[in-house]
């Protein structure tokens, strides 16, 4: 389920759509979080849509169906999504890609043939009869139809319409997304319905309509300003994912327009990177990963946010109608809100190896230190130092809040094209004896895709969400 990128990816800044097998699309929009969300919405990583991508392992790797797992299916009277099998077809004209992808759930036909079993075969009913009976089940499977409109060398046009055949889930999932390149800007445009969602515990909601206008400047090179600005609508109560009742919980995905803004400032800085030639006519498994280096990057930037409907109580009111805390801003008057913020990214990042040679040839190592509300670390940060002035213990509430959001990968060589990555997220937690905690780790298997430059196909496993995935990633460091 998580993103499994780099800092690079994503300037350890913006998140990315997050990849799951829950849904036929493979993707999630990660829920704005609070008070100021260091989620603009669209942004995204180079990749291809779902589809491509079956089609992508039929064609070049010679799978006949692209394996998934996951412990939840959009309907409640299921016995979890489960093991599922996924095909494509495939028709392209000219400026036109049309896919029609199919997913056949492997588990539950298991778990229809041990509740129901096998008829006893007689020659008016032999068992392929019966087998063709279960078959015919039409919970059994699901199709995405996927229109691709390559209008010009900058515009494309993506339409997709994902349909599950259990009557519990009737509702089509829909999708709409236009994409420009300007020369120094990428502009989305996207409308679904129902929206998927997930927030940081794993769960996932549905919003039934979200739109978004995002507008991202493009650097020229990774030092330097940026900026990103995305407008988002959501109508009507999300839902959990697979249940038919109104939650409100999620303050930032109830019905209402938000804008937000953000602007940074990214430097890095080589500590050391080798010099050494690498070697003579042997191409790198990737060449993105034919570096050895230490380098440290820091990003520091602002946000600030406009909501418009009941996604407002997302600024909670003070005396005056103001909240202020630190360095952060928060104004709500009815039904409207501005909400400002600022944030600061550290990573290091270190190398060894040119991935040239057969064993052992690359060791990747990455830590990053996310403070991503400024106004939470200055407000634990002072109720610290008030604490030592006065001779007081320090609060542990305190120490949590000055304390950042701590991300490691790990990435290891294990022979020819073939390397083995753990992402982690690790937290404090003083209020155990253990003081740090392992949040949802991500094992993964990458497979090197040599004559393409830098592609990999990535096979992972989320413990925590109990999910499985086999994915293609391009153009990742």
């Amino acid at each position: 389920m998580r993103k499994l990128r780099w800092v690079r990816d994503g300037d350890g800044l913006w998140d990315l759509d997050v990849s799951t097998p829950s849904t036929l699309n493979g993707v999630a929009r990660p829920v704005p979080s609070d008070p100021i969300p260091s989620v603009l919405g669209l942004s995204r990583g180079i990749r291809l849509s779902r589809p491509k991508q079956v089609d992508f392992f039929q064609r070049f790797m010679f799978m006949p169906f692209v394996p998934s797992y996951s412990r939840i299916h959009p309907s409640p009277n299921t016995n979890g999504g489960g093991l599922c099998l996924q095909r494509v077809v495939s028709l392209g004209i000219d400026r036109w890609l049309g896919t029609v992808l199919g997913q056949f759930n492997i588990q539950k036909l298991v778990s229809n043939i041990k509740k129901n079993g096998f008829r006893q075969p007689t020659c008016e009913s032999p068992w392929f009869q019966s087998v063709a009976t279960h078959l015919r089940d039409k919970s059994l499977y699901a199709l995405d139809f996927c229109s691709e409109f390559f209008l010009t060398p900058d515009d494309t046009l993506l339409l997709s319409l994902e349909s599950y055949g259990h009557d519990d889930y009737k509702t089509p999932r829909k999708k709409a997304v236009f994409h420009h390149q300007f020369p120094h800007h990428n502009l989305t445009l996207e409308a679904a319905s129902p929206g998927l969602f997930v927030d940081k515990d794993g769960t996932f909601w549905d919003v039934p309509l979200t739109m978004a206008l995002d507008l991202a400047s493009v650097a020229s090179s990774d030092n330097g300003p940026s900026y990103h600005i995305c407008i988002n609508h959501n109508d009507g109560p999300p839902k959990e994912f697979g249940s038919h009742k109104n939650d409100s919980m999620v303050a930032s995905l109830q019905p209402g327009l938000s804008a937000t803004t953000a602007f940074s400032f990214k430097n890095s800085v080589d500590v050391w990177r080798s010099e050494a030639p690498k070697l003579k006519m042997v191409q790198p498994y990737d060449v993105f990963l034919s570096d050895p280096h230490i380098s440290a990057t820091g990003v520091i930037g602002g946000v600030l946010t406009a909501c418009f409907g009941e996604n407002s109580v997302r600024a909670p009111p003070g005396d005056d109608g103001s909240c202020r805390k630190g360095f952060g801003l928060g104004v709500r008057r009815g039904k409207c809100a501005v909400l400002a913020d600022s944030f600061v990214t550290l990573s290091l990042s270190a190398q060894y190896g040119t991935f040239q040679k057969m064993f052992l040839d690359l060791t990747r190592f990455q830590a990053v230190l996310d403070f991503p509300s400024g106004s939470t670390f200055f407000s634990g940060a002072a109720r610290l130092a008030k604490d030592v002035y006065n001779s007081r213990p320090p609060n542990l509430e305190a120490i949590q809040e000055a304390c950042p959001n701590a991300t490691l990968s790990f990435q290891q060589q294990l022979a020819g094209p073939f390397s083995f990555r753990v992402d982690s997220e690790v937290e404090l937690d003083l209020k155990s004896e253990k003081f740090l905690k392992v949040k949802d780790p991500v094992v993964a298997v990458e497979y090197a895709l040599q004559v393409l430059g830098s592609a990999k196909a990535v096979a992972w496993y989320s413990p925590r969400q109990q999910e499985f995935m086999m994915e293609l990633r391009f153009f990742e460091s």
